[in-house]
């Protein structure tokens, strides 16, 4: 009652069909497109939420593409040697006050160890990319309906601590002046050091806070305790980040500031990816739930 009608042709009157908001001419209304219904913020704002598979050929170009601009933008950064070192001097000094300023007596005993510190310097050189590609793999294979949030969650961290780049440029250890650290991959002529040779021409080597060996090796950790159900491997998943901690500071490539930097980019980037797909990126639906219950719904 009291619902406005239309004539129809019949005489008749009738309820106006629902028109989802779009306006036809004359000013009648009409049913949305599909493409305006699509384009609706909300409805964009679901299909993300929703569980979905990804295509492997856009991952491919996503990651390759990303990581070369990451790269680009990183060594991009004006190497400022004069503040990074005194950035370092500063941090060195404040751990000192705390009395944490561990790295050096961690650096030296680690170094006496010579088959050790070489596994080491390999570890810092290889794993870090090794580890989070093998992780990305698994949950594109294992666990393709929860593939997309933790993905945007490692690249949100990396986009910021790109911002700690620009903002914090710091030494490592390795390079202060007076700190009489040791730089182990000079010493023992292993392969992988930036700041050796051609490498050092293309990579910013005052770009140490904040450590994104921490941010990814914990993005790993984390997302292996989550998803994974051995034991054993959430047990190496939640070793990985300690290990890499171990490796950072024993190589005299950063001190544990720049760990504490990493973590702070990591739980920004879990909080910005948590509050767009509205719950905890491991807790999100699965795709054969959601499947099930659509067919249940069509029955």
């Amino acid at each position: 009652m009291g619902e406005p009608t239309s004539k129809t042709m019949q005489g008749r009157q009738a309820a106006p069909a629902d028109t989802g908001g779009a306006t036809l001419a004359g000013g009648t209304a009409g049913p949305d497109t599909g493409w305006a219904a699509a384009l609706r913020p909300r409805a964009q704002l679901a299909r993300l939420r929703g569980p979905h598979r990804p295509r492997l050929w856009f991952e491919i170009i996503l990651i390759g593409f990303s990581y070369w601009l990451y790269s680009l933008i990183r060594n991009a950064v004006p190497e400022e040697r004069g503040t990074a070192l005194r950035h370092a001097h500063d941090i060195w000094s404040f751990e000192g006050a705390l009395g944490l300023d561990v790295e050096h007596s961690v650096n030296h005993a680690l170094n006496s160890v010579t088959w050790l510190i070489v596994g080491m310097n390999y570890y810092y050189a290889t794993l870090h990319f090794i580890i989070t590609i093998g992780v990305l793999v698994w949950l594109y294979v294992a666990h393709p309906d929860r593939y997309a949030a933790p993905r945007l969650v490692l690249f949100v961290t990396t986009w910021l601590a790109l911002i700690g780049f620009w903002a914090y440029p710091l030494a490592p250890p390795r390079l202060m002046t007076g700190g009489h650290f040791i730089d182990t991959v000079a010493v023992h002529h292993t392969w992988g050091s930036l700041s050796q040779g051609s490498l050092a021409q293309v990579s910013n080597q005052y770009a140490a806070m904040p450590s994104m060996h921490i941010g990814w090796s914990l993005w790993c950790g984390i997302t292996v305790i989550s998803l994974a159900k051995p034991l054993w491997v959430r047990v190496l998943g939640g070793l990985y980040p300690l290990f890499t901690l171990t490796v950072i500071i024993a190589t005299g490539n950063h001190f544990w500031m720049d760990a504490v930097g990493g973590v702070v980019c990591l739980a920004v980037g879990y909080a910005v990816v948590s509050l767009v797909y509205g719950r905890w990126v491991y807790r999100l639906p699965q795709l054969a739930v959601a499947e099930q219950a659509a067919a249940k719904a069509a029955a």
